[in-house]
Formats: structure tokens, C-alpha cells, sequence
């Protein structure tokens, strides 16, 4: 990541997620406000981080970033892309807010708009796509407002704790977001 990707408006920034972030991660992903909307709801682990790390971000399959609020550089969350394919230009996108206040006033919004500059500029990626939850509108709405565009449902796509649930396709094409 060699550009700065910042939003003065909401006042967040982005930067790469380093080995350190590991507990905040697992802590993060492990609380019920953020694991509910994902679709791998299992526990995670301090070591299953470090292995993601080492299999995944180390590899260039994963680039995963922490955002940080611009006063006082507390992480709030994070913002990634995986399953990069280099062949195809594309990747599928995912992001979590972590802390409780960093929850709906515009972070996960400017972050998806900065991870999408990223990945277009940068990574010189054509396509972007995410799955969500059918049920998360606030999510779809945050994404929408990025510039990511339903593009698919599927129905009983997944089962989590033995219910089948609905997934919402959406991607982003370079060339094709709004203006922030």
C-alpha cells in the first residue's frame, strides 16, 4: 500500500495490518456484533490468525488493512481483499467494524471507498465482489453507497447453525464508482 487512503470527512485512515494486530483482530472477530453477519461464524483463534498471516497476506492472496481513526490512530476495524486472482482481476472484498462507536456514522462506507481506490489504482484489479447476508440492509446499503452493485441473490446459499440462508451477490468494476 504505498498511497494514502484517508477520509478527512469521516476521519479514517487506512494502513496495512501487521503481525501486532493479531489480538485485536481475534477480539474483534470473536464478538457476537461482528461474527452474526459473517458468513464463517466459527471462533477464531490466535493461531489460526498467524497461520492466515502466513498463508494467506504473506502470499499476496490477502492484502488486509486496518482502519484507524485520524484522532489518536485507534483502530476500529478492518478492511481486506482475498482470493486475490491476478489472471482475472478480481477479488472478493470483506470488511468488519470492530469498536462498538465506530458503528454506524459513515466509517465502513469511506473505508469500502478507499479499499475500492485501492484495489482499482494499486492493485490494477477490474472486478471487486462481496457476498452479504440477504437479511444485513444496512450493509447493503454502506456498500452501495461505496459503489458496489447488487448483482446476484441466492437463495439457501449457506447454512449457519443448521438454517439455510440467502446471499446477496455484489461487486464493484473499475471505472464505475461514484464520486466522494
Amino acid at each position: 500500500m504505498t498511497g494514502t487512503y484517508r477520509d478527512e470527512r469521516v476521519g479514517i485512515y487506512l494502513r496495512l495490518m501487521t503481525p501486532e494486530d493479531t489480538d485485536l483482530i481475534v477480539g474483534w472477530r470473536n464478538s457476537d456484533a461482528v461474527r452474526k453477519n459473517f458468513i464463517y461464524q466459527e471462533l477464531f483463534t490466535r493461531e489460526g490468525h498467524e497461520n492466515w498471516i502466513h498463508t494467506q497476506v504473506e502470499t499476496g492472496r490477502v492484502v488486509q488493512t486496518i482502519i484507524c481513526d485520524l484522532n489518536g490512530d485507534r483502530p476500529l476495524g478492518s478492511v481486506y481483499i482475498r482470493d486475490i486472482d491476478r489472471q482475472h482481476g478480481k477479488a472478493e472484498y470483506g470488511i468488519f467494524i470492530g469498536e462498538p462507536d465506530a458503528r454506524g456514522r459513515g466509517v465502513g462506507t469511506a473505508a469500502a471507498s478507499l479499499m475500492l481506490r485501492y484495489c482499482f489504482e494499486e492493485e490494477k484489479l477490474h472486478r471487486v465482489y462481496l457476498r452479504v447476508l440477504a437479511g444485513n440492509e444496512q450493509a447493503i446499503r454502506s456498500y452501495e453507497k461505496a459503489g458496489f452493485v447488487r448483482e446476484g441473490y441466492l437463495q439457501d446459499d449457506v447454512c449457519i447453525d443448521g438454517v439455510f440462508r440467502d446471499i446477496v451477490w455484489m461487486a464493484a468494476i473499475a471505472g464505475q464508482q461514484p464520486e466522494r
